[in-house]
């Protein structure tokens, strides 16, 4: 009987000692982040950096599971998905949105901006009304992070912009939609986790992207020329739903902020390295990296200027103004 009452007093001081860790795990708070991209390309691990970085500094009390590869949300979908708060956070293209608003597509005007420091002017004068439009949908904006220049991918050599004409051609915006239909090309819309099979079916023979996607989608086994346009650097927005993120206490939101703030930093730099080494990548894997001829490239700018003009119309005021004050 001794024993039975010993053990029973041990069980209820391990109970005791129990509950105070069960109260911290009761508090904890988890997010779901839908991303489009896959586990394996940079700005996917960048996110999965930034959660370990949030988890960390609120010792666990916030935890955000990363959802790669549009298995959570389609790319289409995230925006919305978390306006209507189906998920705290998500990724997306910025370019994605120009049919809502023309100041969403700037980072998508070919030859407007094309080096990483040009890149961040531009997003300097952009990120004020961009945040201010999603911000009425109940979304904020905690970080931005460029892909690396975007060049031209075809299976033929292409030897001016005529050879361009008549290709089915990957498009991923309305931006690149309209650069396709200006270079004579046939838009098709694909998203990155396809572009493989659709070359490999013959649904597309060219795309304009980065040289990232092209390593992280093995360009090389159904592709064989790069050119390295360095067209224009699209940016990728990493956002949450305001109205889940106020219900944060204000230290979490503050560890939040700060990651963002880092992971912004630390993506720019990713994307800086990436274009070093994917344009290496694709050459050892067999892929022609070629500098485009004058043929070639001075085309291609009086189609960015085209669109240039073209985006000016749509913007309106706050389009102007930001474009001038870009160029100051």
């Amino acid at each position: 009987m001794l024993k039975s009452k010993n053990l029973l007093g041990g069980l209820c001081v391990f109970t005791m000692l129990a509950l105070p860790s069960q109260a911290v795990l009761a508090q904890a708070t988890n997010w779901d982040m839908a991303t489009p991209y896959p586990s394996g390309i940079f700005h996917t691990k960048n996110i999965s950096t930034f959660a370990e970085e949030v988890e960390e500094a609120t010792d666990g009390a916030l935890h955000i599971e990363v959802h790669p590869g549009g298995s959570l949300f389609e790319h289409a979908e995230i925006k919305n998905a978390v306006r209507s708060r189906l998920v705290p956070m998500g990724e997306f293209i910025l370019s994605r949105l120009a049919n809502e608003n023309s100041v969403f597509e700037l980072d998508s005007i070919p030859f407007l901006a094309t080096s990483f420091e040009d890149a961040q002017k531009l997003w300097d004068v952009q990120q004020e009304a961009v945040k201010d439009i999603l911000a009425e949908q109940n979304i904020m904006v905690l970080y931005t992070v460029p892909w690396p220049p975007q060049g031209i991918y075809t299976k033929e050599p292409l030897e001016s912009i005529e050879d361009l004409s008549g290709l089915r051609f990957r498009t991923y915006s309305s931006a690149t939609e309209r650069f396709a239909q200006l270079a004579d090309a046939v838009p098709t819309q694909v998203e990155v986790p396809d572009i493989g099979q659709a070359f490999s079916t013959g649904r597309v023979d060219g795309m304009i992207t980065s040289a990232a996607t092209g390593v992280n989608t093995k360009a090389w086994d159904y592709l064989d020329y790069y050119y390295n346009t360095q067209a224009f650097l699209p940016k990728n927005v990493i956002v949450v739903n305001k109205q889940i993120f106020d219900s944060l206490d204000t230290s979490t939101q503050q560890a939040v902020l700060d990651a963002s703030e880092r992971a912004e930093e630390r993506g720019w730099e990713m994307a800086k390295t990436e274009t070093e080494e994917m344009n290496k990548a694709l050459a050892e894997n067999g892929i022609n990296v070629v500098t485009p001829s004058p043929e070639l490239i001075e085309p291609l700018y009086e189609i960015g200027n085209v669109m240039a003009v073209e985006w000016a119309e749509q913007a309106g005021e706050v389009g102007q103004e930001i474009i001038d004050n870009y160029k100051n």
